[in-house]
């Protein structure tokens, strides 16, 4: 560990950006006088980047600490400045509460113009990013707060969301003595699954396949025409999609015989929905006995986008049919996807996606769900010591499938049974909401959840999220809902839509 600058910085004001990736990403919270401490972690190849790490040391120090995930595939330095994961606007921030904060790029810098995986073609690198980044800040930021402080912190939580879900995961398998508190947002933990069916799902849109934006609302339309009902409320919101998948077939929006337009889904793309809906299976068994990525839900396809973020637009479909090189205009899963197949399984960056085969690469797709799929369901150790996880799955999510998430749960529970798993384990669900927290009810305060729970031993229930007017100061909730623990759902009773108290949650 290595020490760049370390700076006293005066307390600032909050701030509300007019545009951002993310809801959560357009506020910048207020913060209190702290000492900001940028460092790096050199590496043992010299070809491979250093980890760099930001430590926030609050002056006033409440004995705890909170670890930022990443995203994506990171390269970007993690301040923890911000808000962590689903956190409500209005809430103080970690780092005013006085938690220490921090944040690592996980080992690699993204450089302009350059594909997000290029560091992939470095070993060490791409250890780091899978687990050994997160490990050794944590440990350094450990050290950094017995220097500051005199003393190691009390209880350390660990807060991520998507790729930073992984993360978060990550470290209960591998590093189950490291934490006490993680909780995971829309973790991306069947990694090389995901990797694998977000390229197929790109592959069968080129050409016809392609759905245009006013066809996505058509699809979207015929969803809620069918489910939406079911709660009682009818207020385009679909409250179980689990339901609604299994009852919804594509089949009957399927364009008459010599027939196509907005109004209609041709064959070719009739085909692609079900290419998305199903199961991408792989010829051989991969980390933890899975051989198969399950296919995505329903609900949600037309979430308008929040800067590059939102429905199938954002994710799957892009603005124009997938394209090799990927094209800024393509879907996030086509560009994630099909880089990874090039940079990090094929090794090849010039390989032409449609003619990779799985099973030409079988060794590399071996090593790699080793590193980075998060998928052991033997949580026992973290458990043991006491470690408390909670799981959040958005289920309008097209960026990962939430039931990778949900399966995931279930082996735990299968693994250790499901009364030992309810002492130390929630997950929760909730509809409507897309990857990165819009589209329906989203902000809820999981921090002092697992503070709670960890500290004072009080298990959370069913909780409640909102949403939010992204405007200062007041933040205006706009509506609210249960989040309910799976496998129940929000069922509407009577009263305002708008309110919590409207609806129960029931299975």
């Amino acid at each position: 560990m290595k020490i760049d600058s370390a700076t006293l910085q005066a307390p600032s004001p909050l701030a509300v950006a007019e545009r951002g990736p993310t809801p959560s990403g357009r506020i910048t919270p207020a913060n209190p006088g702290f000492c900001k401490v940028l460092g790096h972690i050199d590496p043992i190849d010299p070809k491979a980047p250093p980890i760099k790490f930001q430590v926030n040391l609050p002056v006033e120090w409440n004995g705890r600490s909170v670890q930022y995930g990443g995203g994506g595939f990171n390269g970007v330095l993690i301040t923890g400045l911000g808000l962590p994961p689903a956190y409500p606007f209005d809430k103080p921030s970690p780092l005013a509460r006085g938690f220490v904060t921090y944040g690592t790029d996980s080992g690699h810098e993204s450089k302009p113009g350059e594909p997000p995986q290029v560091f992939a073609l470095n070993d060490e690198a791409f250890e780091n990013f899978a687990h050994r980044a997160y490990k050794k800040v944590r440990d350094a930021s450990v050290a950094l707060m017995e220097r500051a402080y005199g003393k190691k912190p009390e209880k350390m939580y660990f807060m991520g969301s998507s790729e930073g879900g992984r993360e978060g995961l990550t470290m209960a398998q591998r590093y189950p003595d490291d934490f006490d508190g993680i909780f995971a947002r829309v973790p991306v933990i069947n990694w090389v699954g995901l990797q694998h069916a977000g390229t197929r799902s790109g592959l069968v849109t080129m050409g016809e396949g392609w759905i245009n934006p006013a066809q996505v609302k058509l699809f979207a339309d015929a969803v809620r025409t069918a489910c939406d009902k079911a709660d009682g409320s009818d207020k385009t919101l679909v409250h179980d999609p689990v339901a609604c998948k299994a009852v919804f077939k594509v089949e009957t929006l399927r364009c008459e015989a010599g027939k196509a337009g907005d109004q209609c889904l041709t064959e070719a793309q009739i085909k692609a929905v079900s290419t998305l809906h199903g199961t991408y299976k792989f010829p051989f068994v991969l980390a933890n006995d899975l051989d198969d990525y399950p296919g995505w839900g329903v609900s949600g396809e037309d979430t308008p986008a929040f800067g590059p973020t939102g429905g199938w637009s954002a994710w799957w479909l892009g603005r124009a049919p997938p394209a090799q090189p990927p094209a800024p205009n393509n879907g996030i899963a086509w560009i994630y996807g099909a880089g990874g197949i090039q940079y990090v399984f094929a090794r090849d960056p010039k390989l032409d996606v449609t003619t990779y085969k799985v099973e030409d690469h079988k060794a590399r797709l071996l090593e790699v769900s080793k590193l980075m799929d998060s998928t052991d369901p033997d949580l026992g150790r973290f458990r043991g010591r006491g470690g408390r996880l909670i799981v959040l799955e958005h289920m309008a999510d097209y960026a990962q499938s939430p039931y990778a998430g949900i399966r995931y749960f279930e082996s735990v529970e299968r693994k250790l049974g499901k009364a030992e798993t309810a002492e130390f384990a929630r997950l929760y669900t909730a509809p409507g909401v897309d990857h990165v927290g819009s589209g329906a009810p989203a902000n809820v305060d999981m921090l002092s959840a697992l503070v709670d729970w960890v500290e004072k031993g009080k298990a959370p229930g069913d909780l409640e999220v909102t949403e939010q007017k992204v405007e200062s100061p007041s933040f205006a909730v706009l509506r609210a809902m249960p989040l309910c623990r799976w496998p129940a759902w929000p069922r509407y009773k009577s009263g305002p839509v708008t309110e919590a108290a409207s609806f129960t949650c029931a299975p």
